[in-house]
């Protein structure tokens, strides 16, 4: 195992979902400036990430991709190979976000948010697992949250259905929460092949998903929505040889909102 030292991501080769708008595309950009080919996979057009990553200089690929479905994450994983000959690091950052209280969650949206954020991350990283393995190694970063650790926010007596459609759901939670107990399952068992994983935790984040809503963030002790670029350079570090001695952690960027 090499110890840890400058961040240089030159010449590596990563994958990251989700990368086409949002936190997805933040952390594509940051990972092409640190020197990264990328393979862009989302169900959304990737056309504006690639062009932003190729802006650096460097290489990128976009593949439309379900995550849910194993035989495109596969195809994912075998185009990026085909294409740049491995696959050093891995963003699982594809997520759906529902809005509803226990009531009101559905089948569908149990489901929908369930499969693309704890399926997708599962089955992503069990894609580029042997191969991380045969080549001695890679980085494995997942993008969980907050409510994965504290469950979301707490409801107050007596509050509005309108001011309930701000909080995150159940099914998020609960998907979160699973893909932090994952990626520490992944940390204990690749160790031993060089193979790192780790978790992210942002808190509110400007996004499409938060426009509109009221997230009190003057309570934080830094008293402001996080941007897209604030997750990307936690990330883009936990993806570097800065971080070879850290493994299976979740990493809040919340602002302070959570202190564990």
């Amino acid at each position: 195992m090499e110890i840890s030292g400058k961040l240089n991501l030159h010449g590596k080769i990563a994958i990251v979902t989700g990368g086409a708008r949002g936190i997805g595309a933040a952390i594509c950009r940051a990972l092409a400036r640190e020197g990264c080919d990328i393979a862009v996979a989302d169900v959304l057009d990737t056309s504006e990430t690639e062009a932003a990553i190729r802006g650096y200089g460097v290489k990128a690929l976009g593949v439309r991709t379900n995550v849910t479905d194993r035989q495109q994450v596969a195809a994912l994983v075998e185009k990026t190979i085909e294409t740049f000959g491995r696959v050093d690091i891995l963003v699982n950052d594809a997520g759906t976000l529902g809005r509803s209280d226990l009531e009101g969650t559905t089948d569908q949206l149990w489901e929908r948010d369930t499969g693309v954020i704890l399926r997708g991350t599962y089955l992503c990283a069990q894609a580029v697992y042997p191969h991380m393995k045969a080549q001695g190694g890679g980085k494995i970063v997942n993008v969980a949250s907050i409510s994965g650790k504290i469950g979301g926010a707490v409801s107050k007596a007596g509050e509005s259905p309108e001011a309930m459609r701000g909080r995150s759901g159940p099914a998020y939670a609960a998907a979160k929460g699973g893909v932090i107990a994952f990626t520490k399952w992944v940390a204990k068992d690749g160790g031993r092949y060089g193979i790192y994983a780790n978790a992210v935790c942002p808190g509110p984040v400007s996004s499409e998903m938060t426009q509109g809503f009221d997230y009190g963030v003057e309570n934080q002790p830094i008293a402001r929505m996080g941007e897209p670029e604030d997750i990307a350079e936690a990330v883009v570090f936990l993806a570097s040889n800065a971080a070879n001695f850290i493994t299976g952690q979740a990493l809040n960027v919340d602002g302070g909102l959570v202190m564990d």
